[in-house]
Formats: structure tokens, C-alpha cells, sequence
């Protein structure tokens, strides 16, 4: 297996989403997600992420399939919904870079795929420049789920453990919500999402 890692920005951004969105609608149908998306949906989403200052995208390739991506930007130019929510914490949203999704095909994980993602975006994010000059940390959520959740695969391994190791801590009550339909869901709800930090 040969996987070339790309980082995709500015105008190349736009020939990438067609991918992503696909990936997105298949990896987070899984447990913890149990997203019930649609390509209509995330050509939205993507082509309004594409227009954020410093949107970037870390492409894996196998040969010229995409099997991952994992996305970032500016926290005030992608997520602005979030931004108060920094804000009201007494942190600089121009300050913080935030990181999206990061997707790949469940027959890929397992080689050291999601380190690089990391390294990629975190290196971007270092040498990108805000309204305010460089910025001092990085950010992404996850969706919160009891542990007792009758849907919860036995075989399910939390995500804790590697982004504690990548230098991520859970921020203590920073908790924002996305709104997405669940698999056996009539019609979109509010899911609490909980926010990780690590300074750059």
C-alpha cells in the first residue's frame, strides 16, 4: 500500500470536496457519529469551509483515490458560531486555529495516518498568519456520548488516549453543539460537542 499525503489549499481546495464530502457521509455514519448525511448537505458545508482564509485540507491518497482528509482554519473565519463561546472564556478567537474533521476509510486506520494529519495541520496553522499575527493554539470538538449507550460498539476505542498523546486536553465546561440527523432520527437535533485545546 503507497499512501501520498497532500496539503490542498486556495483555488485546489475546490477539487478536493467532492471526496470529502463523500468520505465525511461514510466515516461518521459509525459509532460515534451516526450521521445520516447527504451529498447535498456537504457540498454546502465544504464549499463554505473552502472560502475561509488559510482553509486547508490533508489529503491521503491511494493511488489517486482519496481514503482520507482531515480539515482546518481560522476558528473566526470557519466556525463562527463557536467563537462566543471562546470569547466568553477570556480566549482570543483570532488567536485560535480550529480543526474540523479528520476521516478515513476504517481498512486505513491503524498505520500512523492520524499522526500525520496532525503534524500537517499543526505545522499549517504555526506558519499561518491572523488579523492578530500568529496563532497560540489549536482546537476541535467531538460529540459527547454516555458510556452506557446501548449503540456503542463493544469493540469501540475512544479517541482520549491519542489526542492526550498529540498534547490535547479537554477545556473544562467548553462544550458547543453541531446539529446533524441520526441514523433513526425524523429530523435534525443539537448534539453536545465537547472542545480539546493544545498550545502551539
Amino acid at each position: 500500500m503507497s499512501i501520498r499525503i497532500e496539503r490542498v489549499t486556495g483555488s485546489a481546495l475546490r477539487g478536493v470536496l467532492e471526496d470529502v464530502a463523500r468520505l465525511r457521509i461514510a466515516v461518521f455514519r459509525e459509532w460515534p457519529y451516526l450521521y445520516d448525511g447527504t451529498l447535498d448537505y456537504e457540498r454546502q458545508y465544504l464549499a463554505d469551509f473552502a472560502e475561509a482564509l488559510d482553509a486547508v485540507i490533508v489529503v491521503a491518497r491511494d493511488d489517486e483515490s482519496v481514503v482520507g482528509a482531515a480539515t482546518a482554519a481560522p476558528l473566526s473565519g470557519h466556525t463562527k458560531e463557536f467563537v462566543p463561546l471562546f470569547a466568553a472564556r477570556g480566549m482570543d478567537p483570532d488567536r485560535i486555529f480550529y480543526f474540523g474533521e479528520s476521516v478515513l476509510l476504517a481498512s486505513y486506520r491503524g498505520q500512523g495516518l492520524g499522526h500525520v494529519f496532525f503534524d500537517h495541520r499543526e505545522a499549517h496553522a504555526r506558519a499561518a498568519r491572523g488579523p492578530k499575527g500568529a496563532y497560540t493554539h489549536t482546537a476541535f470538538c467531538a460529540v459527547v456520548r454516555a458510556d452506557d449507550d446501548p449503540r456503542r460498539p463493544p469493540d469501540y476505542r475512544p479517541l482520549d488516549a491519542f489526542w492526550q498523546k498529540r498534547g490535547y486536553r479537554k477545556v473544562a465546561g467548553l462544550i458547543g453543539s453541531y446539529r446533524w440527523k441520526e441514523i433513526g432520527e425524523a429530523e435534525e437535533t443539537e448534539k453536545p460537542m465537547q472542545f480539546w485545546m493544545k498550545a502551539l
